[in-house]
C-alpha cells in the first residue's frame, strides 16, 4: 500500500506534486499547531513590514483538516494535474508561469475584496482554463443535468451560491482565468503576438521540459443520417413522373 502511494506520488507532474505537497504540509502544520493560519494569511500591511512569505503561503492553506480540505485537494489535484499533463504537457515552465501570473493578479485584487487565502481562487482559475481548453468535453452535475466543460466554473459558482457561500473567491478565479485565456489563447491568434511568453528565468527552473504540441479540440462528429429504403420508396411514390 505504501509503495503504491509512493509510486502514485512520484507519478504526479512536478508542479502539481510541489503544490499539493506544500498545501498538505501547510495544513498539517496548522493542525499540529506548529504554525497557525495567522502566520500565513495574506495581509498587505504585514507584507509591507517585511513578512514577504505571506505572498506565497496564503496560496497553500485550504482550511483545517476535514471534509472541506479533502474537497479542495480533490479539485486541486484533478485540474492541476489535468492541465499539466494535457495542454501544458512537456511545458511545466509555461504552467508555472500561468500560476505565477494568476497569483500576482489575485494578490492585486485581494486587498479590495478582503480575501485572505487565495488558494481556492487559484484553483478556480485552473478550472476555468481547463474548461476553455476542453470545450467539447461533456460533464454531468450530480447526475442531474449535462453540460460542456466551459460551463463548469459557472455550475460550481451556482452550487456555491446554493450552499450560501460568498461568490467573491470563485469570481476572482474566473476573472484571472479569463484574462489568462484571452491573452494566451485568443489574442495571439488575433494579432500573432504572445504577450504572456514565459521568461527565461522560469524556463531555467525546468531544464527537462520537452514541449509537445497538443492538437486543438475537435468537436464531436455529427450523427450520420440513417438510410431507410422504405422511406426512399415512399418518397418515390410522391415524385412526379418524368416528362
Amino acid at each position: 500500500m505504501i509503495v503504491k502511494m509512493e509510486e502514485w506520488y512520484h507519478s504526479l507532474p512536478v508542479v502539481t506534486r510541489t503544490y499539493v505537497t506544500l498545501a498538505s504540509l501547510t495544513t498539517a502544520g496548522c493542525a499540529l499547531e506548529i504554525i497557525t493560519p495567522f502566520n500565513v494569511y495574506f495581509n498587505t500591511k504585514l507584507i509591507m513590514q517585511g513578512q514577504l512569505w505571506r505572498l506565497l503561503t496564503n496560496f497553500f492553506f485550504f482550511g483545517n483538516l476535514g471534509l472541506d480540505f479533502v474537497f479542495h485537494m480533490f479539485f486541486l489535484l484533478k485540474y492541476c494535474k489535468s492541465l499539466e499533463e494535457g495542454s501544458f504537457r512537456g511545458r511545466s515552465a509555461d504552467f508555472m508561469w500561468m500560476l505565477l501570473l494568476g497569483g500576482v493578479l489575485l494578490s492585486i485584487i485581494a486587498p479590495f475584496v478582503h480575501v485572505q487565502f487565495l488558494g481556492s481562487s487559484l484553483t478556480f482559475m485552473m478550472v476555468y482554463v481547463w474548461g476553455r481548453r476542453h470545450q467539447y468535453v461533456n460533464l454531468s452535475f450530480l447526475g442531474i443535468f449535462n453540460f460542456t466543460a466551459p460551463y463548469l466554473p459557472w455550475v460550481l459558482l451556482a452550487f456555491s451560491l446554493m450552499l450560501g457561500s460568498s461568490p467573491v473567491v470563485d469570481l476572482m478565479g474566473i476573472a484571472a482565468g479569463h484574462l489568462y485565456y484571452f491573452f494566451e489563447d485568443v489574442y495571439p491568434r488575433m494579432t500573432g503576438r504572445r504577450p504572456l511568453k514565459t521568461p527565461g528565468f522560469v524556463r531555467a527552473l525546468f531544464p527537462a521540459d520537452e514541449p509537445i504540441v497538443m492538437p486543438p479540440p475537435v468537436p464531436p462528429p455529427e450523427p450520420i443520417p440513417q438510410f431507410d429504403p422504405q422511406d426512399q420508396a415512399q418518397q418515390g411514390e410522391h415524385m412526379p413522373p418524368n416528362q
